[in-house]
């Protein structure tokens, strides 16, 4: 039986901290992993149906059930008969800096995977593909990115989602007032409470939220797509030979057929703690991946 362990979130690190990770990284992510017999995933807490708590405030979901693999192949390859899962909670603005400072050596979770991220991090293959929409309550009649002009959209701090909207925002003169959110569930809240007409984010993200509202049938994601965004699992970069060890699990995982049972699981069965059904089968563009397993960073690799 694997053993668990619960970190908590960590803002700020000490010298000693950064100088102890700086000889660990030269020697590699398997190395630290065999000599300390742990592992340490970054997940969210509100990232349903990747990457969240159930009703005990245990990290659960689509992510985390792949990233469970990952460790059994780890503990394969290092032939470590017990290999400790410590978790550590991460929010979209510290994931990378987490990563890149040593503190975690998986994140599992709804990351996107594009080209300026890879310059601080590496993707291992993709785990899903989603688009970058917006929620509004059907009442506000928003339809379009004009009917945006003028109003208060929110995002979330950290993601692509607001330096995204935040471009389309003065590349076209809308003159929207884009605030930030510290997370998913403040910047629904804030579409529930009026304080914002429409949520940039992830369409996969925004479903689950709008689910698990009081009156789901209130809500609409926009028709209208920003952007394709890639997700993956997150490792450190310049790091082969873990990276290594971590895509011919997943590989496996999808040549298998292993993913079939993952996927329906978490998008077209009811999910814990709300028994909220996504009622979504997996799509043309995740089956290409499926098919042919790529951590590309590139949007028009899954078109």
């Amino acid at each position: 039986m694997k053993r668990f362990a619960v970190c908590t979130p960590i803002l700020t690190f000490t010298l000693a901290a950064l100088v102890s990770f700086g000889a660990a990284a030269q020697e590699g992510t398997l190395k630290k992993i065999k000599d300390s017999a742990s592992i340490t995933i970054g997940h969210r807490d509100a990232s349903l149906p990747f990457s969240y708590y159930d009703d005990k405030q245990q990290p659960i979901g689509y992510a985390m059930d792949l990233c469970m693999k990952i460790v059994d192949a780890l503990k394969a390859e290092l032939k470590l008969p017990k290999l400790e899962v410590k978790y550590q909670l991460v929010t979209s603005a510290n994931r990378i800096p987490l990563m890149a400072n040593g503190t975690i050596d998986l994140e599992c979770g709804s990351t996107t995977n594009n080209i300026p991220r890879q310059e601080q991090v590496w993707f291992t293959m993709t785990h899903f593909v989603t688009a970058n929409r917006w929620v509004a309550k059907k009442s506000s009649k928003v339809k379009k990115l004009a009917d945006l002009k003028g109003k208060t959209v929110v995002s979330t701090a950290g993601t692509t989602n607001i330096k995204q909207i935040t471009e389309i925002n003065a590349a076209q003169n809308l003159g929207m007032n884009i605030i930030s959110a510290n997370g998913h569930p403040e910047a629904f809240q804030m579409v529930e409470t009026g304080r914002a007409v429409a949520f940039v984010m992830d369409d996969i993200l925004l479903a689950g939220l709008a689910a698990q509202s009081r009156t789901p049938n209130d809500y609409e994601i926009s028709a209208d797509a920003l952007s394709v965004e890639p997700y993956g699992i997150m490792v450190r970069k310049d790091d082969k030979a873990f990276k290594a060890v971590v895509d011919k699990a997943m590989t496996a995982i999808y040549t298998s057929g292993q993913i079939n049972a993952i996927y329906s699981k978490w998008f077209e069965k009811p999910v814990p703690p709300k028994n909220v059904n996504l009622r979504l089968p997996m799509p043309a563009s995740f089956k290409k991946v499926v098919a042919t397993p790529t951590d590309s960073g590139d949007p028009k690799a899954y078109e």
